[in-house]
């Protein structure tokens, strides 16, 4: 069980407490109560999530939803530039749709709008400000993206003042992400898989298998709770934040959880960026073998690039290749976790009620995950796929931004050192040195022409 700000303390001021096994309210207010049949349950959220991202893509297809203006500023442009209007109102359009649909997200599932209107409010200028942020031209060189800005004013907000209860009631973390992997799921397409070359998903599968197992038997050793510990394996081994996320999906984790990661992710990932390229340096790596090392441990695109973009071109195109390789692995990650986790909870492979217990927890969102892969792939034409990329991408970003401050407004940072006595930090930072070495010499084996002739990139 989490401790501290993580922990989950029930509120008992007009709460009703229903027993699910009965169907029928046992208690009020903290108080016993008189039975009576619970209310019919709201829709599941992850199929509000695929409604969510459906109407997104819908509202892109059919021209509502521009390509929204690039936030980039620094250098020759001032700040001053992205409050024109000509910038400024498609992005508050996009954000009063965005609010339409988690609105309407809210009221389906029987929350209280006013109270999600009034928090997102705050919250939507937020992640508006992370994307500004990230923006900028040093932010661009260095590789900050707009994730650790956004989940920074998130903290800052939290801790500064705490967050208020209005606030809190439009954190809707978990519900922004999964609509958001719905739509990644359209910028993820079979084409561009096979351009990722096979090296790169060789190299892929030979870290994520491997890397996970590892992480997941040292989080073990260290008495880290499996929920925990599959998010934390998860997201070494994959590529960080969005499989993290992917994974607390798969097994209906606690969004706290998700949270610790997600900050550990983050944070791990900058000193990386600097320290990956001089190594390189030092050490006088092959260029291309540099790219297929960072990456298959950088954690995201954006970090990737820019370290790759400090030893040469080559070291950025193959770290790009390889990457991609990794993040197209998230849907079968999830799909693979969900059936483990629904398993391995229910006792027996043998269960009789086994299956239905794998729907029952199978994260409905990666249907729309992989149905907007499949859609874009093969049944829309290449024209359409690319006159669309540039606003689905920036409605997923928005999606994700709105996450991430979710995320921040509701984690704490002093949590990373003393949550269950710093096992769990102990535990991704040794999963996160073996993934460094590991994958060294997997992309030396791969890419440096020792197995298979070294790619001319």
């Amino acid at each position: 069980m989490l401790s501290g700000p993580f922990s989950f303390v029930p509120e008992i001021d007009m709460i009703e407490t229903v027993d699910a096994a009965r169907g029928v309210v046992v208690a009020r207010s903290g108080a016993p109560a008189a039975r009576r049949t619970a209310p019919a349950a709201p829709i599941h959220e992850d199929w509000i999530a695929v409604i969510l991202g459906a109407a997104s893509l819908c509202a892109v297809l059919f021209g509502g939803v521009p390509a929204l203006p690039a936030l980039r500023w620094g250098a020759d442009t001032a700040l001053s530039a992205l409050f024109r209007p000509e910038v400024l109102v498609p992005w508050l359009g996009a954000g009063f749709g965005l609010w339409a649909l988690s609105a309407a997200a809210v009221a389906l599932q029987g929350g209280n709008v006013r109270r999600f209107t009034q928090g997102f409010a705050l919250v939507f200028p937020l992640a508006w400000c992370s994307l500004v942020l990230a923006g900028n031209t040093a932010s661009i060189a260095w590789g900050i993206e707009y994730v650790i800005f956004a989940l920074a004013l998130g903290l800052l907000v939290s801790h500064l003042g705490g967050t208020l209860a209005f606030v809190r009631a439009a954190a809707s973390s978990e519900l922004f992400i999964k609509t958001g992997l719905v739509l990644m799921g359209a910028t993820i397409l079979f084409s561009d898989v096979v351009q990722a070359g096979v090296l790169g998903l060789v190299q892929a599968l030979g870290v994520v298998i491997v890397v996970w197992y590892v992480s997941f038997w040292l989080a073990s050793r260290f008495r880290v709770d499996e929920e925990l510990a599959v998010m934390l394996s998860t997201a070494v081994s994959i590529c960080g934040v969005s499989a993290a996320i992917a994974a607390c999906g798969a097994i209906q984790g606690d969004r706290r959880k998700l949270s610790y990661v997600t900050s550990l992710v983050l944070i791990v990932a900058v000193p990386m960026i600097i320290l990956m390229p001089w190594i390189v340096r030092l050490t006088g790596i092959p260029d291309v073998v540099a790219g297929a090392w960072m990456g298959g441990t950088l954690d995201t695109t954006g970090s990737v690039t820019a370290a790759g973009a400090l030893v040469s071109e080559a070291t950025m195109k193959v770290g790009t290749i390889v990457k991609f390789s990794q993040n197209v692995l998230i849907g079968v990650a999830a799909l693979a976790l969900s059936m483990w986790w629904s398993v391995r909870t229910n006792g027996s492979r043998n269960d009789s009620s086994g299956v239905g217990v794998i729907w029952q927890r199978f994260p409905k969102f990666v249907i729309g995950f992989v149905a907007a892969s499949l859609l874009f792939s093969f049944v829309f034409t290449p024209a359409l796929v690319k006159q669309t990329s540039g606003a689905i991408g920036s409605l997923r970003t928005l999606w994700f931004a709105l996450a991430f401050v979710s995320i921040g407004l509701e984690a704490r940072v002093s949590d990373l050192l003393t949550l269950d006595d710093g096992r769990p930090l102990v535990s991704f930072l040794l999963a996160q040195g073996f993934n460094v070495i590991w994958t060294l010499v997997l992309a030396w084996l791969i890419f440096g022409g020792l197995i298979l002739p070294a790619p001319v990139i």
